[in-house]
């Protein structure tokens, strides 16, 4: 199913995939799980918030949904399983209960979720914060590209109406739990040895813009000593947040887009926006970086004759996974290990409203957000093996079975 969308989104430029959220390439992978899910009998639908849904309901209720699936969007030059290979994987996990002769007492969903990435507007799992509520629908509609074409406009053109955006209390209610099957996105299969692994945590981590403000000028007849220039200030800043990161453990802080003002080879830059990309998992210590790194950031700034604001675009805590859903998940699993990841999904935001779960499948690069990404067969076969047996033990759970105990608890 993968070498279908192969094709899809190929970025010869940087190698892999550029597949932004609700662009052309975007929307053809959505086509093609649409295709799938109605050629296997499921009833497709895409709520107010652009989240594309297939379901299988033998039963014909409406509550106490499983729901499976992931997102299709890539980061920029990304992998070719950093999303879908979840998504095929909740489509073949429905062939392989009809191979059983499983009819669940419970409905089965598979979501797609838009925009996780972030790559397009700025913000990771805007779909599914819209739909919790953890991002009002006032901030996602003046989110805007670097073409400056705004969130709005563009689920216009893709035919939601932006006046419907926000959260919908009555879809969540009705998932019993949710569990997402991704790509491993490190290490830890490959050195313990395993093909699937069931995730533990996520990392706490958020997204900062900084804005440097100097003087645009002549890169030829502007003295050194009278430049006031933005370009070095962010140079500095980015090695002082890379040095106050290796001197904290645990924490990891990047710098990957940066973007000058006007960008010409022989103009000193008026401004520069730089994003940075922290995580740990003790969330008063992302907290104490940021303060520590918006100091450096000032500090710098001045330093070189600027101005420079740090603003927040996004920022989830640490999540632990449901224990009575990670139970079940050991019970269907006994030979999986556990795995935390510092790597955010759709499931860990969706966390805070329903029982979640995830299962990784082994990369055995180690390597994401990369053209180097992989996932061999096999291991993808297994993946979305272990991934039908869990869904067919949640959606007809033995009687007694407690599911999602300690989040039911904390509500």
């Amino acid at each position: 199913m993968l070498r279908e969308i192969a094709a899809v989104g190929a970025d010869a430029a940087r190698g892999g995939f550029s597949r932004a959220g609700y662009s052309d390439a975007d929307r053809e992978l959505r086509e093609w799980f649409a295709g799938h899910a109605e050629a296997r009998g499921l009833d497709v639908e895409r709520d107010r918030n652009g989240t594309l849904w297939a379901w299988w309901n033998p039963s014909g209720s409406t509550a106490d949904a499983v729901i499976t699936g992931s997102h299709l969007d890539s980061v920029p030059g990304g992998g070719g399983y950093d999303g879908p290979l979840g998504v095929a994987s909740g489509l073949v996990a429905v062939d392989l209960l009809r191979e059983r002769a499983v009819v669940p007492e419970r409905p089965i969903g598979i979501a797609v979720f838009p925009e996780e990435e972030g790559s397009r507007f700025g913000v990771a799992c805007l779909g599914s914060r819209l739909m919790s509520g953890a991002l009002s629908p006032d901030r996602a509609l003046a989110l805007a590209d670097r073409e400056g074409d705004t969130f709005a406009e563009a689920l216009r053109r893709d035919g939601l109406d932006p006046a419907h955006l926000g959260p919908d209390p009555e879809r969540l209610a009705r998932i019993s739990s949710f569990v997402e099957l991704h790509v491993e996105q490190g290490r830890g299969l490959i050195d313990l040895g395993k093909p699937v692994a069931i995730a533990s945590s996520i990392l706490g981590h958020g997204r900062w813009r900084v804005t440097v403000d100097g003087q645009g000028n002549h890169a030829g007849t502007t003295l050194m000593e009278d430049r006031r220039d933005p370009m070095v200030a962010a140079a500095r800043m980015i090695v002082e947040i890379r040095d106050l990161a290796r001197r904290t453990p645990d924490a990891r802080a990047t710098v990957g887009r940066l973007e000058p003002v006007p960008g010409g080879t022989n103009v000193i830059a008026s401004q520069v926006r730089f994003w940075i990309d922290i995580r740990h998992p003790d969330d008063l210590v992302t907290a104490a970086l940021v303060s520590e790194a918006r100091d450096r950031v000032v500090a710098a700034a001045l330093d070189e004759g600027c101005r420079a604001e740090v603003r927040e675009e996004s920022l989830s805590t640490t999540v632990d996974f449901d224990l009575g859903l990670r139970e079940a998940l050991r019970t269907t699993l006994p030979d999986a290990p556990e795995l935390g990841t510092g790597a955010g999904h759709d499931a860990g935001v969706l966390a805070a409203s329903v029982p979640t779960a995830m299962l990784f499948v082994r990369n055995p690069t180690g390597i994401s957000h990369s053209p180097e990404e992989l996932v061999e067969d096999a291991d993808a076969e297994l993946g979305a093996v272990a991934l039908a047996d869990v869904l067919q033990e949640l959606a007809a759970p033995a009687p007694g079975a407690a599911v999602g105990t300690d989040h039911m608890m904390a509500r």
